[in-house]
């Protein structure tokens, strides 16, 4: 096979031009509002079945972009995502991200619980003097937990990214979120990841840069 030989700068405008051809080819079809981020989710996976499973909640974007615009913080569940989000995009608006999955404190009361960490991670981000917008990309048990938070009227979450992967309650946690009037961006079924959680946060953040949100 020949090698392309691309200038660094333009490997990611390549990129999505091949998503778009292939989009086409396959005839998949993706709602102009909401495409720059599915193909986002395609870029960073190689994986085209993000066209047919992403799921948004009414004004999903457009909600988010205005937490955004507020200073809204957002929280992950793994430090692989936390890494990954544009935080120098997101402080231009005011925003900071954050993971306590790795304190030494939440695993200590996870362990004396009998608790997942991810969920002494949600309870802690629920108590942040911050609008929240949560981006879980790793543990079932974090959407559980907001549910079950959401279900006491203890808490509701501004906005839930939920894009777990696995095969242990991920397809049930995620529809519990989808079943509540929280706003949402969710794949339905078992893909998903930290890396996906990443992108769906950068590509509202980059439109926004751009002024297109």
């Amino acid at each position: 096979m020949k090698i392309e030989h691309i200038a660094p700068r333009e490997i990611e405008a390549k990129s999505f031009e091949i998503i778009t051809k292939e989009l086409e080819e396959r005839q998949l079809v993706i709602p102009e509002e909401v495409a720059f981020l599915v193909k986002r989710c395609i870029h960073t996976t190689a994986d085209f079945e993000y066209a047919k499973t992403m799921r948004f909640s009414d004004h999903a974007i457009r909600i988010m972009a205005n937490l955004i615009r507020e200073g809204a913080h957002i929280v992950t569940d793994t430090n692989m995502a936390l890494s990954g989000i544009n935080k120098r995009v997101l402080a231009e608006y005011g925003g900071e991200v954050h993971c306590f999955m790795a304190d030494e404190d939440v695993a200590r009361e996870a362990k004396e619980r009998g608790v997942t960490r991810a969920t002494v991670s949600m309870e802690r981000a629920a108590k942040l003097p911050h609008k929240v917008i949560f981006a879980i990309g790793n543990a079932p048990t974090a959407l559980m937990n907001l549910r079950e938070m959401y279900d006491r009227g203890e808490f509701r979450p501004e906005f839930v990214i939920g894009v777990p992967v696995g095969f242990v309650n991920v397809v049930n946690a995620k529809e519990q979120i989808m079943e509540t009037d929280i706003p949402y961006i969710i794949n339905a079924g078992r893909k998903g990841g930290s890396n996906v959680a990443a992108a769906i946060c950068n590509a509202v953040l980059y439109e926004m840069k751009k002024g297109n949100l």
